[in-house]
């Protein structure tokens, strides 16, 4: 009776990527408060994703998007107003192969958005949103790593290194604070919001996953006066997962994903304004795990039967973090006179080149420059700066699966005469690489009586292509030790089409495997 000895590996099994655009549409009224609309002058949002669930071929999605539209008022002084709404969205994402408790990764991100004046009282709002959802299934594989009380079974064995699931947890997060403007502004609305998770980080501890990043909080705001200024504030978000067995020399993936926002101005204090934002964080911890793996068996003296499987896993896991410094100039026309008050970047990938060794990126900051004159008008002007940057030092880089994102570190902008800004940007890249290893492993074994037996003393084979040594060995029922030690072989890796090989007959002697 053949005893087989099992290992457990355990497997976050990507299912499905999928990549949508999607649309967010509603209409605001102007409350009576407010003066009636002449124009918008900038339109921005928020999104935040409340509720995601996997359905059967689907994914279903719920969210907001928090949006301020800045306006220029019709028939009165001032020279900007501010709205501010929410639109709500429901989408259902065909996503094939999913099921129904499978995990959902989301990342959404706001691509477009645009305020159209219906009426004087009236703003059409539509948003164009990017969604990147990633699907997994968390399977427990049982590899099959040793044969035990069974002499003259040939084994082979494969050394694998794995990244094997030890654990995965979540929680929610509240960042909740009270920003404080100058003493000397009387806020009267706020105009526009940027909310951004920076500078995460991660530490293990005993059974915990600390996570802790910073919510970037950017405001553009109006005062009672008429005055347009701006606050930048970081709000800490940190919060403790539980995952047993988890250790300092785990990698971990940790995904932050905003699910509410409230941006308002203090009821108590009109020198401050109330953030609120719930943030939901996921953590994956994986170790790597060296399996011994059967991957093939036989008998030269029993027939063997043999379940076979294939199962998709993960191998050479990593991150790697840089910072690309920006010093670029560019060139705004018109803007003498006017007061620099905001400058919008949003970083994009265009395009990934994986290259033996090393993967290019190509990619761009798309700038929105934000000024004012001297009546307090808005000015918005727009610039791109392209740039490249690498991730070196790989091996077969082109094999490698990958998932990069892009975080503005600090930013400085000069400004010249003839309308040239000195831009001095940081951005710091991530990228989370990682190898699919299809393993093929015997799922179950049965012994079927005795193998018949060979009538020969020694075959003569030719070696056709794709033959192994291990294939021929099993097909004429003989070993490779024997097969390599009759034909002098030394590697046993490298046998080429049309050699000639004796074939010698199994004999009832207890042989090494071959691994």
């Amino acid at each position: 009776m053949i005893e087989a000895q099992r290992e457990n590996l355990s497997i976050n099994k990507l299912i499905a990527e999928k990549k949508e655009i999607i649309f967010a549409e509603g209409d605001m009224i102007v409350p009576d408060s407010k003066p009636d609309i002449l124009n918008t002058i900038c339109t921005s949002g928020v999104v935040s994703i409340y509720k995601k669930e996997a359905q059967d071929e689907k994914v279903r999605m719920d969210g907001a998007i928090n949006t301020y539209i800045m306006y220029m008022p019709e028939g009165t002084d001032d020279a900007v107003r501010g709205l501010n709404t929410s639109i709500d969205f429901s989408e259902n994402i065909n996503v094939q192969n999913c099921r129904e408790g499978m995990n959902v990764i989301s990342d959404v991100k706001v691509k477009s958005i645009e305020g159209k004046v219906l009426n004087g009282r009236k703003v059409g709002i539509k948003a164009t949103l990017e969604v990147h959802l990633k699907v997994y299934l968390n399977e427990d594989v049982e590899v099959i790593n040793e044969i035990r009380n069974e002499s003259n079974i040939q084994i082979l064995k494969e050394d694998l290194k794995v990244n094997s699931l030890i654990g995965q947890g979540g929680t929610k997060i509240y960042a909740k604070d009270n920003i404080q403007i100058d003493n000397m502004d009387n806020l009267a609305e706020i105009l526009k919001t940027k909310v951004s998770l920076v500078d995460r980080d991660i530490k293990i501890s005993y059974n915990k996953v600390l996570t802790k990043s910073e919510a970037e909080i950017r405001i553009m705001y109006l005062t009672e006066d008429n005055r347009i200024n701006t606050i930048n504030y970081k709000i800490p978000v940190v919060g403790f997962i539980d995952i047993q067995n988890v250790t300092e020399e785990n990698l971990c993936d940790v995904n932050h994903e905003i699910r509410n926002i409230i941006i308002k101005p203090n009821s108590q204090d009109e020198h401050s304004i109330y953030v609120e934002i719930e943030i939901e964080v996921m953590c994956y911890v994986y170790e790597e795990k060296q399996i011994n793996l059967i991957q093939d068996m036989y008998s030269p003296i029993e027939n063997l039967k043999l379940e076979k499987k294939q199962i998709l896993t993960m191998t050479d896991k990593q991150n790697v973090t840089d910072t690309k410094q920006i010093r670029e100039k560019v060139n705004l026309k018109d803007i003498d006179g006017l007061n620099l008050i905001d400058v919008d970047i949003s970083p994009m990938i265009i395009n990934e080149n994986k290259i033996n060794s090393k993967i290019l990126y190509e990619a761009e900051l798309n700038l929105k420059f934000v000024f004012t004159n001297s009546r307090m008008q808005i000015n918005i002007k727009e610039a791109k700066i392209p740039f490249e940057y690498t991730v070196d030092n790989l091996q077969n880089g082109e094999t490698l699966n990958t998932d990069s994102c892009m975080e503005i570190k600090s930013t400085d902008f000069i400004i010249q005469d003839g309308g040239d800004i000195n831009c001095n940007i940081d951005v710091q890249t991530d990228t989370n690489m990682y190898r699919t290893a299809n393993i093929n492993m015997i799922d179950s074994i049965d012994e079927n009586g005795e193998r018949e037996e060979q009538d020969y003393s020694i075959v003569i084979y030719i070696v056709k292509k794709g033959d192994t040594l291990w294939n021929i060995a099993k097909e004429f029922g003989s070993t490779v030790d024997g097969i390599a030690r009759v034909n002098g072989i030394e590697n046993r890796n490298q046998i080429f089409p049309g050699q000639k090989l004796y074939i010698p007959k199994f004999e009832r002697i207890s042989e090494m495997s071959y691994e």
